[in-house]
């Protein structure tokens, strides 16, 4: 497809999920494709976020679990403790097989994989910059998929980096040792799945979040159980407070934190930025060849994912629209689709699940109940709790619930929302329906295998419907 004029049918700018998706799915239909990364394929993803911080997690659940098998009948000889170096080697194992696996797929699909930092010396031509080696390229269409970068938010007093106490999720998943003491700051998914790792492997964790519940993007109850569960690991949550300033005193931080009237001073060895990302578009020459930029990153024009320049689309987080890497990979298909075979399809945000890998975990698709009643929905509320269910009673896994919202006119499921064992695995049930529109009448009545976790969904369909079988 590639012309005399352009090296390749398409530049994708970037190799996490939304860029090496985007890449392979454009060669797989057949165009001349190239993805330019300045550091490691996978992106932040694989190699800062997703996968390194789930590894962690998954080596503190057995850790946790494992101190507690005296109740499922398993004898444990001797102490129960943790190597947090062959913790971090695992993880570290783990990122770079599944780096290596971008490549390969990279390989099979005929990506060209270009090393270096691009920027625009024209709409249809980059210079990539690799350690002062330059080399120019011209393409008929571009992707930018830079992806974000965490920032240090400004708090009073607090400065420095790792060596200074102050940390980001980068220096979380490439931490040397648990500190004793450690104050997050932001009760989103980062903050509370780091305050989960490092509270679950002994270090007494304070989580300051400003609004009134942890993941305040996520249905009210899920927050509040969450909290609660948290506190199972020793994690002192405060929620509705505000870190004030932080003061050095020797090698540890004073942090005051101010909770309604009351200000409080805790001392910890290591404040770890928990919220704060920003686009990475720094130095591209993006607003010199015409694609417009906003507060947030990139800006497109609807959701087809085109830029204010019609050769040049825009996904992921560098838009600063819906920062999740599944996101990412759906809008880069999306792009590429409309680029190779002339379609303006958009992006389908309607069911988009949202995720958080704390112990127990959190999962949510569509509509908050808050969100519902807001939109003038007259809606019906069902719950299912996880404590009497057969398997999660057998796996000793009973913490939490399953809560679904229901359009009551015509039965249209709206919201499913879960905090509990592996809900993130179980939250595509929610995710089919929301889009299918599935009403409550034909959920209600599909059948469930026993005994599964999953056999709660169905619960909170029945409770929704007035008959759940198993309520109190």
């Amino acid at each position: 497809m590639a012309t005399e004029n352009f090296d390749a049918d398409i530049v994708v700018i970037g190799a996490g999920p939304g860029g090496y998706v985007a890449a392979i799915r454009a060669a797989q239909l057949g165009a001349k494709v190239m993805c330019v990364e300045k550091e490691y394929l996978g992106g932040t993803c694989l190699n800062w976020g997703c996968i390194p911080s789930k590894a962690m997690i998954a080596s503190v659940e057995k850790y946790q679990e494992t101190k507690k098998a005296d109740q499922l009948g398993v004898t444990v000889s001797g102490e129960v403790g943790f190597n947090f170096d062959k913790i971090m080697e695992r993880k570290d194992k783990i990122v770079q097989t599944q780096r290596g696996g971008v490549g390969y797929l990279f390989k099979k699909n005929k990506v060209e994989h270009v090393e270096g930092f691009a920027s625009f010396k024209d709409p249809h031509t980059i210079e990539v910059d690799k350690d002062g080696t330059k080399r120019t390229i011209r393409a008929k269409n571009f992707i930018l998929a830079m992806g974000s970068s965490v920032i240090h938010i400004p708090v009073p007093g607090l400065e420095g980096g790792r060596d200074n106490g102050v940390w980001t999720s980068d220096e979380a998943v490439t931490a040397t040792h648990v500190p004793k003491r450690m104050l997050v700051l932001g009760g989103g998914a980062v903050g509370c799945e780091f305050s989960y790792v490092f509270g679950g492997l002994g270090s007494e964790v304070t989580l300051v979040e400003m609004m009134p519940n942890l993941i305040p993007m996520f249905d009210e109850e899920l927050g509040k159980e969450l909290g609660k569960q948290m506190s199972k690991v020793g994690v002192k949550v405060k929620t509705g407070a505000a870190l004030e300033k932080c003061e050095k005193k020797g090698d540890a931080w004073v942090c005051h934190i101010k909770t309604g009237t009351s200000i409080e001073q805790v001392e910890v060895d290591v404040v770890l930025l928990g919220v704060g990302r920003k686009a990475n578009t720094d130095g591209m020459n993006l607003d010199k060849i015409g694609v417009k930029l906003h507060r947030r990153g990139v800006e497109v024009v609807d959701d087809t994912l085109v830029t204010h320049v019609p050769h040049i689309y825009a996904i992921g987080d560098v838009t600063g629209r819906i920062q999740l890497a599944h996101v990412a990979s759906h809008e880069g298909i999306v792009a590429v689709h409309n680029i190779l075979e002339g379609k303006k399809e958009k992006a389908d945000y309607k069911a988009v699940p949202n995720c958080v890998y704390t112990v127990p975990e959190v999962a949510s698709v569509g509509l908050t109940e808050e969100q519902a009643k807001t939109q003038g929905y007259d809606i019906k509320v069902g719950r299912g709790m996880f404590r009497p269910n057969g398997k999660a009673m057998a796996a000793n896994h009973q913490d939490g619930f399953v809560k679904v919202i229901v359009d009551a006119k015509y039965g249209e499921l709206l919201g499913m929302h879960m905090i509990g064992s592996h809900v993130t695995d179980m939250i595509h049930e929610g995710v089919v329906a929301i889009n299918l529109e599935a009403t409550l009448e034909s959920l209600f009545m599909s059948i469930h295998a026993h005994p599964t976790m999953a056999e709660v969904v169905l619960e909170a369909y029945e409770d929704a419907h007035g008959m759940a079988i198993h309520k109190a």
